[in-house]
């Protein structure tokens, strides 16, 4: 299309044409994009996993001891699966509802590392 000035009666083909142009565009830029990676099941090493889950080496050490988080070792390397980590994320995700009075009762009893002395009283 030239430079020339767009009337009312060339808006539809002026239309068209910069639909048309926006189209061959968004082809170009899709092209140029380097191809996205999914997250699904891409294995990192345990510098990535501390940056993904925001906790220091030692830390990511101990949990994968105690079997705390999903890890794989081969020799001595560790290795994690980013789907994994993220589901383990979401595992830990905090209830939301405000709970009954009983369930608060059962938790706060579930914390106590020993039994409350004689004086004090706790009624379920």
């Amino acid at each position: 299309m030239t430079k020339e000035p767009i009337t009312f009666d060339k808006l539809p083909q002026a239309v068209s044409y910069l639909t048309e142009q926006v189209e061959k565009i968004y082809q170009l830029v899709e092209t140029l994009q380097p191809q996205k990676l999914d997250h699904q099941h891409q294995l990192i090493d345990i510098d990535k996993a501390s940056i993904l889950i925001q906790k220091s080496k030692p830390t990511i050490y101990r949990l994968a001891r105690t079997g705390l988080i999903p890890a794989y070792k081969r020799g001595k390397k560790l290795y994690f699966y980013e789907d994994e980590l993220f589901k383990w994320i979401e595992a830990g995700k905090k209830q939301s509802q405000p709970l009954f009075y009983q369930e608060q009762s059962a938790q706060i009893l579930k914390g106590m590392k020993r039994k409350p002395r004689n004086g004090v009283n706790i009624c379920l």
